[in-house]
């Protein structure tokens, strides 16, 4: 058993934050949360302790919607819309890792400002490339992070160099799954495979129908798009005039809750497509630094909550300008009162604690007990200095709040995944 001590914070709850100043969590051998307490219980007297003073000690970050292989293109091409910026900057970036060199060059440093940024999980979306997808995922394992890799599915509306077949889908999937779970790490969190059709306009119907066997087949997760943009919307009523809605269209593949899901934006999401996301608990990935600098929209993140379906947070880069979850944080909440001055206060703002629970908790969901310090979850936590954010009479309510709208990565001393430290991966 390990014990640390620090000023805890984490929201158990959307509605609140539970506060232990100078308080102990106990962490189990392997890896797991075995309480949270003020004083230090008699069984653990004996325990040896590490002892962070006056530094607060929070959830590790989870990121569930992010592109890998934009990441060098992060603060460019924000004066275009989403289908002019794919065409223009992204597709031509994500054909160079064709080259494993380019690929292994551009992945560690991914690699290593997800671990800087105390983002501890994340769904990626990678290439069509298997050989560079496969070192993606070895880099994460090395590095301790947990996280679902996705080899991405494109064979219409795309170029040469980024279209593959439904047969390289399910090989290169299948080779994912096996090479992952072989070179994995023993008590490390685990890397593993994740369906990744782009989008519907980018999929053709058989490569949807294969993609809907696979995830019934192997119980695989899926991630893709939703309703971001109004003119890829209507694209997808051309493209699947049958289909209700942009929701529809990948609930009659089997990929839409059929298995754990994952949609990125829903910045349109109403109606019949909202009914069936809530039907089907299929998880909404809010990614408001992406949905301005686009031009996309603002998801209704409180229509989502109000109705019970999941909602997360998502980076989206290089649609988003910056990996790190804490500004996601608070993009959530400066566009959730915008929202709440456009309806007139008839959509009640993210709180704080809303909004880092959609960072941490209910993220980590996706992976199972993730993203709070309550008993039986893994111990995915930062060790945070904030001491010169810190003035006299600050409560840890007011510090939390400060360091989500003041912090960044340098302010991150010390960073666990699963109940292990990560030492700073190699670039």
């Amino acid at each position: 058993m390990k014990v640390y001590r620090a000023n805890i914070i984490f929201t158990p709850s959307a509605e609140r934050f539970e506060v232990l100043e100078r308080g102990y969590v106990a962490v189990t051998d392997d890896g797991l949360v075995e309480g949270t307490y003020q004083q230090l219980p008699p069984h653990l007297q004996s325990a040896s302790v590490t002892d962070y003073g006056d530094m607060l000690l929070i959830p590790g970050f989870a990121d569930l919607h992010v592109h890998a292989p934009q990441y060098r293109n992060m603060g460019l091409a924000m004066d275009l819309e989403l289908l002019p910026w794919l065409n223009t900057y992204t597709f031509p970036e994500e054909q160079k890792f064709a080259d494993c060199a380019y690929a292994e060059k551009i992945y560690r440093r991914f690699v290593h400002e997800l671990w800087m940024q105390g983002t501890m999980r994340s769904a990626i979306f990678a290439t069509i490339h298997q050989e560079a997808t496969l070192l993606l995922g070895r880099l994460l394992q090395e590095a301790g992070l947990g996280a679902y890799v996705g080899l991405v599915g494109m064979n219409r509306n795309c170029p040469d160099g980024l279209r593959n077949s439904s047969d390289e889908v399910v090989a290169g999937t299948e080779r994912l799954m096996q090479e992952l779970a072989a070179s994995g790490r023993e008590g490390y969190a685990p890397v593993q495979a994740i369906l990744t059709p782009r989008f519907v306009p980018s999929c053709t119907e058989e490569m949807l129908d294969t993609y809907g066997r696979l995830a019934q087949q192997y119980h695989l997760p899926v991630q893709s798009h939703l309703s971001e943009n109004v003119r890829e919307i209507a694209w997808v009523k051309s493209l699947e005039p049958d289909a209700e809605t942009y929701g529809h269209a990948y609930y009659r593949y089997g990929l839409f809750g059929q298995t754990p899901t994952l949609m990125a934006h829903c910045c349109y999401t109403d109606g019949a497509e909202l009914e069936l996301m809530k039907k089907q608990q299929v998880m909404v990935v809010h990614c408001p630094t992406s949905n301005c600098n686009l031009a996309s929209g603002m998801a209704p993140v409180r229509t989502f909550l109000d109705n019970g379906v999941p909602v997360a947070l998502g980076t989206d880069i290089s649609g988003g300008n910056h990996l790190s979850v804490l500004r996601v944080i608070q993009y959530a909440l400066q566009v959730s009162k915008l929202q709440y001055a456009a309806t007139k206060g008839n959509k009640a703002f993210l709180t704080l604690s809303e909004a880092f629970y959609l960072a941490t908790k209910s993220g980590g969901s996706f992976f199972g007990k993730v993203g709070s310090f309550e008993p039986g979850y893994a111990f995915d936590a930062l060790v945070v200095d904030d001491s010169y954010l810190n003035f006299a009479g600050y409560s840890l309510l007011n510090r939390i709040e400060r360091y989500v709208y003041l912090g960044d990565d340098r302010d991150i001393k010390h960073r666990f995944c699963n109940g292990k430290e990560l030492a700073e991966p190699k670039m």
